[in-house]
């Protein structure tokens, strides 16, 4: 999925793990790691890869998709979808 597969969420950390999960995915998404249109690694492969438990990544993945980040396709995977710019509003 990523570059920085080094990268662990901290255990001991006052945020959820789950949580800790999913801004590093948005962050990936941020930075352009993980470009448009890219598909994320399985979830038991993202599980293995962050050290953390499948249900942990399944809720994690709940997180970005509710951010409008990601798009899940049964049976496909979850994709990084189109970002559209943010509109100032001014007033």
């Amino acid at each position: 999925m990523a570059d920085d597969q080094s990268w662990r969420p901290d255990p001991a950390s006052h945020v959820y793990v789950y949580v800790q999960v999913a801004d590093h995915i948005a962050g990936q998404i941020a930075s352009g790691r993980l470009p448009m249109g890219a598909r994320l690694s399985g979830e038991r492969e993202l599980a293995e890869q962050y050290g953390v438990a499948l249900l942990t990544v399944r809720r994690a993945l709940t997180e970005p998709r509710e951010r409008g980040l990601v798009i899940t396709v049964p049976a496909k995977g979850t994709f990084v979808v189109k970002q559209e710019p943010e509109e100032s509003s001014e007033i």
